[in-house]
């Protein structure tokens, strides 16, 4: 099921007006996200004065703290077979807490509140938006489609630190400004997602089929199983955008006023990569390009961690990370739609998403902790042993499930 026959992908196939609608509300929801991404970490540790572990655990809520929601709103939207209504909550929330920002100013207690509710929208909509993905497109263009929305996703994700940098220099580095233009550009991604996407609701299925023990019994299939403990495993080697930026400006001596950009030619990298990776995962096989992304993952740490500078060290560090990102986001996910049976797909989908987040808030802790006991170089070296280990136990994991899930395979 990983590993379509060369020759049956139809590479000249359209993809669906579904895929299109949803990949134009993520470009405009990752203008408004990403401009407070660019400038989040400086402005926590730069300008309020945060310790990398407090940072640590901010950034870790960011994602972790919300990951049970990816769960509930994907049995939700399957159960109630609303999965944009459920997504267009989640998009909804995140609008509105970009406001909130503004109105928590220097109190880290509200700031973090704030900022794990805007997660908790984001916890609420990805799992259905990649169901809806899923339910649109045929099994052997998946890793095209799910390319094609991030690469879409990844035009808004470079545009946002560029806006934010424009919207800094026009209101004399005012913080404040970025947050109120990111809760405007977020409601209009809103406005998109209710005029122009179109839910994929079929027949209802059997109650029984939609049901909390059956959710749970999807833990008792072999391939899911190998895939979700997979996840995880490469989750706990993940660390925060914003300490690879962190350890980047501080390494270079870079101005604070360059540190938007370093996420923009990330962005750059994910968004030339990731069609072509996911026409690549159609072809070969989607195991082996989400092996390669965290590969590729481990090659930043280790580049990090080895003392080089300079300006080609830069480009090669922010090359790398976008090539990560562009063979794993979506790929990861084309890979586990096959294997999850439709009327239950939100519901896997968001499973396997909440797995990886709850292991990327315990990594993110751990980062910021041994940032602070060792300092960013000892911190990324240590991290760096860490994913060698999980990249090499996910990789006979992941063979397990092309195994099991691929008679061709």
């Amino acid at each position: 099921m990983d590993r379509p026959a060369v020759g049956r992908t139809d590479r000249t196939r359209r993809v669906a007006g579904t895929v299109l609608a949803l990949g134009t509300v993520s470009l405009i929801t990752d203008v408004s996200s990403e401009m407070v991404s660019a400038i989040l970490p400086l402005y926590l540790i730069a300008g309020l004065g945060l310790s990398p572990a407090v940072y640590g655990l901010i950034d870790g809520l960011y994602t972790g703290a919300t990951a049970l929601l990816r769960l509930v709103g994907g049995y939700v939207a399957d159960r109630a077979r609303r999965r944009k209504a459920v997504a267009g909550i989640g998009y909804g929330l995140s609008a509105f807490m970009k406001f909130a920002l503004l109105a928590a100013g220097t109190s880290v207690p509200w700031l973090s509140a704030a900022i794990v509710a805007d997660r908790a929208g984001k916890g609420l909509r990805t799992a259905p938006r990649d169901a809806l993905i899923t339910l649109s497109t045929p099994s052997e263009s998946l890793g095209r489609a799910f390319g094609v929305h991030r690469a879409m996703d990844t035009a808004g994700a470079f545009a946002g630190p560029l806006v934010a940098l424009a919207v800094l220099a026009a209101s004399g580095q005012a913080y404040d400004a970025v947050f109120v233009v990111s809760g405007c550009v977020a409601l209009i991604g809103v406005l998109v997602l209710v005029l122009f996407v179109r839910d994929q609701r079929g027949p209802r299925p059997p109650a029984t089929t939609v049901s909390l023990p059956a959710a749970a019994a999807l833990l008792r299939r072999r391939p899911i199983r190998m895939l979700l403990a997979a996840a995880v495993l490469l989750g706990l080697s993940t660390i925060g955008d914003g300490f690879v930026y962190l350890l980047l400006q501080r390494q270079e001596n870079l101005a604070t006023g360059w540190f938007p950009l370093l996420a923009v030619g990330t962005s750059l990298t994910y968004l030339t990569l990731a069609v072509p990776f996911g026409n690549l995962a159609d072809r070969i096989g989607r195991a082996p390009v989400v092996l390669g992304g965290y590969a590729a993952l481990l090659a930043v740490y280790v580049t990090l961690g080895s003392g080089f500078g300079g300006p080609v060290t830069v480009i090669v560090v922010l090359f790398l990370y976008g090539g990560y990102y562009a063979a794993t986001d979506g790929v990861l996910m084309a890979l586990a739609g096959p294997l999850l049976p439709a009327e239950l797909r939100t519901t896997g989908l968001g499973l396997i998403q909440t797995g990886q987040a709850l292991a990327y808030l315990v990594s993110s802790v751990l980062f910021g902790l041994a940032w602070q006991r060792w300092d960013g170089i000892g911190a990324i070296r240590a991290t760096a042993v860490l994913a060698a280990l999980t990249l090499t136990v996910a990789a006979v994991l992941l063979r397990s499930v092309r195994r099991v899930g691929d008679p061709v395979g």
